[in-house]
């Protein structure tokens, strides 16, 4: 990478901290200019992941998972105060000179400006808007859940959880030709969003049963065993939601033994292992970034947004285990 000389000038930033529970902030720290290896940028966008970040601004991260759960450029520790978060994506502003100006993602707290090694920093491929990076995080979970799983072409895909994971799950299965895939959920109002997908949308008491391959991402034990039903023979249930302190029960009678189940667990910490050997995490957010490109129907996903500066009010009750529809995105600027 081209070595650029830094301006040397000193930037005032302003980050979510989540403080205590139920409480968030934005607080100000200085940014000393970029070092060799390093770049500024102003952040356009970022993601809320909203089944961690609950569990984070509700102090309900355990203790024994406070090391393995730190997001990469983190600061603080848990349970507080702590500034978190992986889904950003902004204008390289001071760095290398074949880096500024250029649109990157990278796994970064909620903050309107950062510095950040460089390889961290991964270019947003021509022909994915800012808005949509910010799902190249999700993306990858999705992308490591699928290798798991082992899907492929013409198998039956079930997903019960429609929220922004679980629509992604969806889409990445419904490109596999003939690939037949239901996304299960509750609100009746996510099936133009699911159709849009490319999949199909049923209520619990129509989910599909004899799947080849059942994901999980709603987070309930009621998902869990639905998702269990849907199984077929010797089939495999993939439990992508993460529970935190919550104890889940699981219904593990009935015919789970007599189907012959695998339940195994995908996250998105190492690399899946049918890929490992092969697969760098740099490699693995580039692909996810790649798939974002030419799918604007990705876009209905990160329709809405909040400005950065009314994060402190709106943040809490939005991510309330209550509230209903998709995360928003964070609005650092006009874009």
């Amino acid at each position: 990478m081209t070595p650029r000389r830094s301006t040397g000038k000193m930037h005032i930033a302003r980050a979510l901290w989540y403080a205590k529970p139920g409480v968030v902030e934005l607080r100000r720290e200085h940014l000393p200019a970029p070092r060799p290896g390093e770049a500024r940028v102003r952040t356009v966008f970022s993601g809320i992941s909203r089944g961690t970040e609950r569990l984070i601004l509700n102090g309900q991260v355990p203790e024994s998972e406070w090391q393995r759960m730190r997001a990469p450029l983190q600061a603080g520790a848990f349970p507080f105060p702590v500034k978190y978060g992986y889904c950003a994506a902004g204008v390289v502003e001071d760095g290398p000179d074949d880096l500024v100006g250029r649109t990157v993602f990278c796994l970064h707290p909620h903050q309107d400006t950062f510095i950040a090694p460089v390889d961290m920093l991964v270019p947003v491929p021509e022909g994915v808007p800012t808005r949509r990076a910010t799902l190249a995080a999700n993306m990858e979970t999705a992308l490591n859940g699928h290798w798991d799983a082992g899907t492929g072409p013409g198998d039956r895909i079930v997903v019960v959880g429609g929220g922004i994971l679980g629509l992604l799950v969806a889409q990445i299965g419904a490109r596999l030709p003939g690939a037949d895939v239901t996304v299960v959920d509750l609100a009746v109002e996510r099936r133009e969003l699911v159709e849009s997908m490319g999949a199909r949308f049923a209520l619990p008491g129509d989910a599909p049963s004899e799947a080849d391959a059942v994901f999980h991402t709603s987070a309930s034990a009621a998902g869990l065993d639905l998702a269990i039903r849907c199984a077929g023979m010797e089939a495999t249930v993939i439990e992508m939601s993460w529970y935190g302190e919550g104890a889940v029960p699981v219904s593990l009678g009935g015919a789970f033994h007599s189907r012959r189940l695998k339940l195994i667990c995908s996250q998105v910490g190492q690399v899946s292992a049918t890929r490992r050997s092969r697969w760098s995490y740099r490699r693995r957010i580039e692909a996810a970034l790649q798939i974002l490109a030419n799918a604007p129907a990705l876009d209905l996903l990160v329709a809405e947004d909040i400005a950065f500066v009314e994060v402190p009010e709106r943040l809490p009750a939005i991510l309330e285990n209550k509230t209903a529809g998709l995360a928003p995105v964070i609005r650092y600027m006009e874009a």
